[in-house]
């Protein structure tokens, strides 16, 4: 089984990006699908998993941020990230079980910076 996962990118804090990853298997149903993600110097870390059944999990970090989904027609997995921050700046990847094997797509990169900025200035 192969994963090819897509998507990443460079973007500003605040703005969105949609994660896929393929699959080439159209024999079977994955028992769970999930995205992780590994910033530089940190150990991998689940981001969100879907399971067979449609019940999906996410890390406490998300905090309604992020949507996974899956479609089983097309073979591909998505993540659809919002107001990403650049605390997520990190490769992210995809992973499939099915039957107690695990396998991983190559990672695609996602970097958050902060915009410009504009200076305030209060008078009295």
């Amino acid at each position: 089984v192969q994963l090819q996962a897509s998507g990443g990118g460079l973007v500003q804090a605040g703005e969105s990006l949609r994660l896929s990853c393929e699959h080439s298997s159209t024999r079977f149903n994955a028992n769970v699908m999930a995205w992780y993600r590994q910033a530089p110097g940190k150990q991998r870390e689940v981001v969100a998993r879907i399971f067979l059944a449609g019940n999906v999990e996410y890390a406490d970090f998300v905090t309604g941020r992020f949507t996974i989904a899956r479609d089983s027609a097309e073979n591909t997995l998505y993540l659809q990230m919002t107001n990403l921050q650049p605390e997520d700046t990190a490769v992210y990847y995809c992973m499939l079980n099915y039957r107690g094997s695990t396998y991983w797509g190559q990672g695609t990169q996602v970097t958050v910076y902060w915009g410009q900025g504009t200076l305030v200035t209060v008078s009295s």
